[in-house]
């Protein structure tokens, strides 16, 4: 195989901003040969836009045209398709959350492990210059043992006011799932994947169930609102280190910031921007980094990746056991704030090995 038939499964404004512009950045590794959504008329519309051969109306019929799809669905449907394509003997690059559940997501590990192939999924997140600098950083040890991370993934007033990203039944959360999620798993990445064993959470849909909410990203029904617009939880692991998390489409703050800062035995770092900060020769060292002009998009970097891997020339970057935690951790965090306790997952986390 000299280049990877790429087919797509939804293509709403995920697809078309950044994985088909990705693709079509790598033509001679991939071509993208078909697209389909339950909007025809759309999917049409795109194919005559980027210029792709097939559309279909049922993403089962494209399988036979592919070697791997990219599922740009709301995440209801991403266990289901990622199965079907899996099991069909199709590659599988699906966007972020892997699943609304984590059973969803261990059937979508079973199914690509039965039948031989690549389940991606799409934290884009790790494959930014910051996380990748700061994960070299982490491997040299140069802030020794990392024991507390503190994580902020923060919106000013800036709900999506559009597609189904408030809705519940399609979606499964709202700003954890959609924004903090990407935060959550570059954490985890960078820290060397931790077992958590305890977490406690508390959600909140305050705000943007306030009529007249001024809000900077469209305008939504506050009277159905039923997803949360800010979390926070606090987050231990098996080896002694904790992290504290928090992330919102509305707050109450002065500007959008992504923040995530390590602290270790020897140093910390922040990754958004990145900076080290050690102690030696009895003096404190603050130390920035310059990311150079010109580094490939984040969306191709991480396409190659996903190509490579499928073309059996490189392993994921994104494994998705990893993904699978994020997903449990989610779920915990939800139920914390449903029962006012903490969850307690190591047991859980035996079962899953």
């Amino acid at each position: 195989m000299t280049r990877l038939k790429m087919g797509i499964i939804g293509a709403g404004g995920i697809a078309q901003g950044r994985h088909i512009p990705s693709f079509l950045e790598l033509s001679g590794k991939v071509e993208i040969t078909a697209v389909q959504d339950v909007n025809r008329d759309r999917a049409e519309e795109v194919a005559e836009a980027f210029d792709i051969p097939y559309v279909f109306s049922y993403y089962k019929d494209m399988f036979q045209e592919v070697d791997a799809v990219t599922i740009c669905t709301p995440n209801k449907f991403h266990a289901e398709i990622a199965i079907a394509a899996l099991e069909a003997g199709v590659h599988v690059l699906c966007e972020k959350p892997m699943a609304m559940t984590t059973a969803e997501g261990e059937a979508m590990i079973e199914a690509a492990e039965r039948n031989n192939c690549i389940l991606d999924i799409a934290y884009h997140y790790r494959f930014t210059p910051e996380a990748q600098l700061a994960k070299k950083v982490l491997v040299n040890n140069e802030i020794g043992e990392a024991f507390v991370t503190r994580v902020q993934a923060m919106r000013r007033r800036k709900v999506p006011g559009w597609g189904v990203f408030t809705n519940k039944d399609l979606q499964g959360g709202g700003s954890l799932i959609d924004f903090g999620c990407h935060l959550l798993d570059l954490a985890l990445w960078l820290l060397d994947d931790p077992e958590p064993v305890e977490v406690t959470g508390r959600t909140y849909d305050r705000l943007s169930r306030t009529p007249g909410l001024v809000n900077d990203w469209g305008s939504f029904d506050h009277e159905t609102f039923n997803v949360d617009d800010h979390v926070t939880s606090y987050i231990t692991f098996k080896n002694g280190e904790s992290l504290q998390f928090e992330c919102s489409w509305a707050a109450n703050i002065k500007e959008d910031h992504t923040t995530l800062t390590i602290s270790g035995t020897e140093g910390g770092l922040s990754v958004y921007p990145f900076e080290l900060y050690q102690a030696k020769y009895g003096a404190l060292f603050d130390s920035s980094a310059k990311i150079r002009e010109g580094e490939p998009e984040v969306g191709v970097v991480q396409a190659e990746n996903f190509i490579d891997a499928c073309l059996g020339r490189s392993e994921l970057v994104v494994k998705p056991e990893q993904a699978l935690k994020v997903t449990r951790l989610m779920e915990a965090i939800y139920e914390s704030s449903q029962t006012g306790t903490s969850v307690k997952l190591n047991h859980r986390a035996e079962d899953a090995e």
